[in-house]
């Protein structure tokens, strides 16, 4: 589902032609959306709040649209009548000729005396669109200030985004509309998606009011988008009934070391849940009982060790025979002999590798020997620290641009960038940037990204699952799917992480339902 920007849809709508048309679509949407919240509208007593652009001449249909469903609608326009124009205009008239002249208010000691002769069950924000990108003043800013207090138990719909947020970006830059329902247009806008101002939307719609087949078409390295179930078609069917553990391929994980062992069982468990054919973990001998005690149907594999216990540097050639993908990082420590090996490792390699923790550390300094290509693709599954090391940047600078900081590495390094937190950041070598909108914060606890790594790694290796990026997309979202089932049965607060692979079968089921 694509994330769009203001200037984006902006051109969308002038392809588009009939403006008019799409305001009645937008309109009418909106009132859609309310009659599905509510169960009856005969009566309702509803104020539209309206802004004198575009977005208030969204208001002016909604208004009009409600009178017609038996509704009692009450429109405040914050403008004077001339000074609205073009299609908001049109739909201005369109209003007083059904009998409702909306009441004018331009200032704020106006707005002051305004009351309400009876508490609305609803309230419709129409006041400002997409194209704010300043803190909102004046007459505005009081008057979403003073939404809470005027309309306390009111339901409040925002008409495309709520007023007040910058339709561009997260971040928060001045008072905003809490809406409880916001029915957008087209496509979602980044202050929908992304923290802290996601929070104002509440509940978000997206509805298509005609805009030409397809839109805009965007070259890959201007490409945002939400996951959604249409980015792994192959992944929502189930298995044929000839098959066996080779066709769904060959997994192995390195890693582990002295009191990190847990870390690579979780790993290897994890892409044995996800449907990988046959898992082995290779991991320092004297971590191997531990491993394999973990789970009865892991294999597991002894490798040579340095004096701290990890894994020394050799070579894993022999091992990689016959694999279709590694996942090496889980618990594997930061002794330089074993950090040595991870870069050795990469290099070796020929088949898809997962890297993530100290996986990635090891390349900390040596970036220009992190890369992926078409033969050999590369997964890399940062959290911000991690991402830091690699581009010598620290975290707030990381947490403040995750898009473009993802979207850069992986282009200029020619792999995947899962770059983990709240709405993680997949980047594809294209360019081509998704953003995960499952998970929850139970998930924030250790072990979280071991069982990810696993789940990437035993994902990628089903090759009946799609392309490799949409393989990647699937395992980034069955992996948050899963968080959420298990914290509606467990609790956040209670979460841990090898809850998880015992939701992973349910996750499978809700995504293909």
């Amino acid at each position: 589902m694509k994330i769009l920007t203001a200037n984006q849809l902006g051109t969308i709508d002038r392809l588009s032609g009939d403006t008019l048309t799409l305001m009645e679509n937008a309109g009418t949407r909106v009132v859609e959306a309310i009659e599905e919240r509510f169960d009856k509208l005969e009566g309702l007593q509803v104020y539209v709040l309206c802004g004198k652009g575009n977005n208030g001449g969204d208001g002016f249909v909604v208004a009009r649209l409600l009178l017609e469903r038996g509704c009692i609608p009450h429109v405040v326009l914050f403008a004077r009548d001339e000074d609205i124009t073009g299609d908001a205009a049109t739909n201005l008239d369109r209003l007083k000729r059904v009998g409702e002249s909306p009441l004018v208010i331009l200032n704020e000691g106006e707005w002051a005396g305004f009351g309400c002769e009876e508490e609305p069950a609803l309230v419709v924000d129409a006041l400002l669109g997409t194209g704010l990108t300043r803190p909102v003043e004046g007459l505005y800013r009081t008057v979403i200030e003073s939404l809470p207090t005027c309309f306390p138990d009111a339901t409040i719909v925002a008409v495309d985004i709520p007023s007040g947020l910058s339709a561009d970006s997260g971040e928060l830059i001045g008072p905003a509309v809490q809406a409880d329902l916001t029915v957008t247009f087209t496509a979602l806008k980044p202050c929908l998606v992304f923290p802290p101002a996601h929070k104002y939307a509440g509940d978000v719609i997206v509805a298509d009011i005609g805009n030409p087949p397809g839109g805009l078409v965007l070259p890959p390295e201007q490409s945002l988008n939400l996951i959604t179930m249409d980015d792994f078609p192959d992944a929502l069917h189930g298995r044929k009934e000839d098959t066996h553990k080779g066709d769904y391929g060959k997994v192995l994980i390195v890693g582990g070391s002295r009191g990190k062992s847990g870390a690579a069982a979780m790993a290897g468990q994890a892409a044995l849940r996800s449907g990988a054919g046959l898992v082995t973990v290779a991991t320092p001998s004297s971590c191997l009982p531990l491993v394999a005690a973990s789970m009865l149907e892991l294999m597991t594999e002894p490798l040579e060790e340095t004096p701290a216990g990890s894994i020394a540097n050799a070579s894993i050639a022999q091992l990689l025979k016959g694999k279709t993908v590694i996942g090496l990082g889980p618990g594997l420590g930061a002794h330089p002999e074993t950090q040595a090996f991870a870069r050795i490792a990469l290099r070796e390699s020929s088949v898809p590798m997962v890297l993530d923790a100290d996986g990635l550390n090891a390349f900390a300094g040596y970036v220009e020997e992190l890369r992926g290509n078409a033969k050999r693709p590369v997964v890399v599954t940062p959290h911000p620290g991690e991402m830091g090391r690699l581009i010598d940047r620290n975290i707030t600078f990381v947490n403040g641009n995750r898009v473009d900081v993802a979207r850069g590495f992986a282009v200029k390094q020619g792999l995947h960038v899962v770059l983990k937190g709240f709405r993680t950041v997949v980047a594809m070598p294209d360019g081509r940037v998704f953003i995960n909108a499952t998970g929850n914060p139970g998930m924030a606890t250790a072990g979280m990204g071991d069982i990810l790594t696993g789940l990437i790694a035993g994902i990628v290796a089903q090759e009946s699952l799609g392309t490799f990026s949409e393989r990647v997309l699937f395992a980034v979202h069955l992996h948050g799917t899963a968080g959420d089932l298990a914290a509606e049965d467990i609790g956040e607060e209670s979460l841990v992480a090898t809850d998880l692979l015992y939701y992973i079968g349910a996750a499978w089921e809700q995504i293909r339902e």
